[in-house]
C-alpha cells in the first residue's frame, strides 16, 4: 500500500512540474506589440514623443511600434509643409522599424498619395479604423493618447 501512495505521489509531483513549466512559458512575456492612434493634429508631436519614450522605456529589442494616422493628423506629414521636428520624429522612429499607416480614406479627401507624405507611411487602404481593429484582433495594444 505505502508504495502503491509513493508511486501516486511521484507521479503527481512529474506531473505538476512539467504543467508549473508549461503554464511559466505560456505566462512569459514575447516582444510587446502597441498601435498608436492618432486622428487630432494638435496631438502629433506628443504623440511621436510619447512612442519615441515608449521605446527608449521599454528597450527596441521588446515592443514593436506602430501608428495608425487619419483625419486632420495626416496633414501634418505632408511632405510639402511638414514641420521639420515632425520630420526628424518620424526619422527617428523609422529607424526603429516603426510601421507607419496613414488612412487611405483620408487622403483620398485631402487628395493625397504615398509619394506626397513623409516617407516610410503605407497606405491602409481599407481605412484607419479598420487598420487599427486589424491590429487589435491580432492582439496588439490600443493606444489613443
Amino acid at each position: 500500500m505505502q508504495r502503491r501512495n509513493l508511486f501516486k505521489t511521484v507521479i503527481a509531483a512529474v506531473v505538476g512540474t512539467i504543467a508549473a513549466g508549461t503554464a511559466v512559458k505560456a505566462a512569459s512575456p514575447g516582444k510587446m506589440r502597441v498601435v498608436y492612434h492618432l486622428s487630432d493634429a494638435e496631438k502629433v508631436s506628443f504623440v511621436l514623443s510619447n512612442m519615441q519614450n515608449h521605446l527608449d522605456g521599454a528597450g527596441a529589442d521588446n515592443v514593436t511600434l506602430a501608428i495608425v494616422v487619419h483625419g486632420p493628423a495626416l496633414k501634418s506629414f505632408h511632405l510639402l509643409g511638414a514641420d521639420p521636428e515632425v520630420s526628424k520624429r518620424l526619422s527617428a522612429l523609422k529607424s526603429s522599424a516603426v510601421e507607419l499607416n496613414a488612412c487611405g480614406n483620408t487622403m483620398r479627401a485631402q487628395k493625397v498619395e504615398l509619394a506626397d507624405l513623409l516617407p516610410g507611411f503605407v497606405k491602409a487602404e481599407k481605412g484607419g479604423v479598420v487598420r487599427l481593429a486589424e491590429l487589435q484582433s491580432e492582439g496588439w495594444l490600443y493606444l489613443r493618447p
